[in-house]
């Protein structure tokens, strides 16, 4: 049996005035050694300027817990709204994503200024009595949805410092989780009925509420992830340039984006390169693949002669393998568990109007927040994404 990674559920008490000052000053702890100019790219429409990051998660605690909730509050800028709105109908008008880069002001500066006269206020909030039960689960929200912003964070600021030319580290030390690579084996499960979805106390997201069975059929499981030896193989073997290992929405994404390798990856001097956090380096052969979208999962695993596994597989296998060193796509949309409703209000708009055309992550990454994982986590993406820190786990 193998060794299981447990799910790292945060912990809250009831100083929430520390787990917030926790929390808050990690994401600019992120954001400690870009450059000024960095804090304003958007290279792509997925990616947001880390500066809109910061804004866009204390406009969350100014909208929906200061403003409703503390007689007296004064927001910092009423325009604010209109600015890191991100997609919350009921909440009003906003900028369109693709225009987050054209943003040079709010400066930095401002931002910043933003983030300390909110937090202030925020500690004057814990400190009086209006804090109760449900504004509690709603501060939980806040800093889970922080928590999921430090990730994007991350991924975003790889983004644009991958993109530039002369590609900077963004740290030089190095902040992957090293997984002692061994030869993979599949683990069995016979088929019958089981239980998924959350379970028990503590957080979770509305998506992962409704436990509820499934059947499966017999199915096995790898206990380790694709590497990028293997990623490499399938490269070599022209995987890319084969049809019948890719769905059709897939082929006509490698043909309009002439598609070679993961994202990073250069071929540079008769080499592979690979660029990190640390920057551009030679690839690590025994590392697991990352950045590769469900295209590239699917063709890899259909070229291996398997498939990727279900997201109740992989949640019922879960605690026979070690998990957390990439996203791992599955071969399920994101749909409702039964029962989901959403919420009233702006909350409601968190998860239920994106269960459509997405395809559902498990697990979590090197990116992922310490804390901010659980193996009923459902995070889901569009299948043509690359830019997120995603990984291969085979199932057959």
């Amino acid at each position: 049996m193998k060794t299981v990674k447990l799910p790292n559920d945060i912990n809250f008490t009831k100083n929430w005035a520390e787990k917030y000052s926790e929390i808050r000053n990690h994401s600019v702890e992120i954001c400690r050694p870009l450059e000024i100019e960095d804090y304003v790219v958007q290279p792509i429409i997925d990616v947001s300027p880390p500066k809109w990051h910061l804004g866009h998660t204390t406009w969350f605690f100014e909208t929906f817990i200061l403003q409703p909730n503390f007689p007296g509050y004064k927001v910092f800028d009423e325009q604010y709204n209109f600015v890191f709105n991100s997609y919350y109908e009921t909440i009003g008008a906003r900028v369109i994503r693709t225009d987050r880069g054209n943003l040079s002001r709010p400066s930095v500066s401002d931002i910043f200024k933003y983030r300390k006269y909110v937090d202030e206020k925020m500690g004057e909030f814990f400190k009086s009595g209006y804090l109760n039960e449900s504004l509690e689960s709603l501060i939980e929200l806040g800093l889970n949805h922080e928590q999921q912003h430090q990730e994007l964070l991350l991924t975003d600021i790889k983004y644009i410092l991958g993109h530039n030319p002369l590609f900077p580290p963004y740290k030089k030390e190095n902040i992957s989780k090293k997984e002692s690579k061994k030869n993979p084996q599949m683990i069995n499960f016979p088929e019958g009925i089981y239980e998924i979805g959350f379970n028990g106390e503590g957080f979770c997201f509305d998506n992962e509420l409704g436990r509820h069975k499934v059947y499966l059929n017999e199915f096995e499981i790898s206990d380790q992830l694709v590497t990028n030896e293997e990623y490499l193989q399938f490269i070599e073997a022209g995987g890319y340039e084969d049809f019948r290992y890719w769905h059709a929405e897939g082929w006509e994404w490698v043909k309009q984006n002439n598609a070679r390798s993961p994202l990073y990856w250069h071929f540079i001097d008769e080499k592979w390169l690979n660029y990190t956090l640390r920057g551009l380096e030679e690839i690590d052969l025994n590392e697991a693949v990352c950045h590769i979208n469900f295209f590239e999962a699917s063709a890899f695993a259909a070229w291996k002669g398997k498939r990727l596994p279900t997201e109740a597989e992989w949640e019922i296998a879960s605690e026979h393998f070690n998990w957390g060193e990439r996203w791992e796509w599955t071969n399920s949309a994101y749909l409702p568990y039964p029962g989901f409703k959403k919420q009233s209000g702006a909350v409601g708009e968190y998860n239920g109007k994106f269960m459509v055309n997405q395809t559902i992550l498990r697990g979590s990454s090197i990116a992922t927040p310490i804390g901010h994982s659980r193996n009923t986590y459902r995070n889901f993406f569009p299948t043509h994404l690359q830019w997120q820190f995603t990984g291969i786990r085979l199932a057959q």
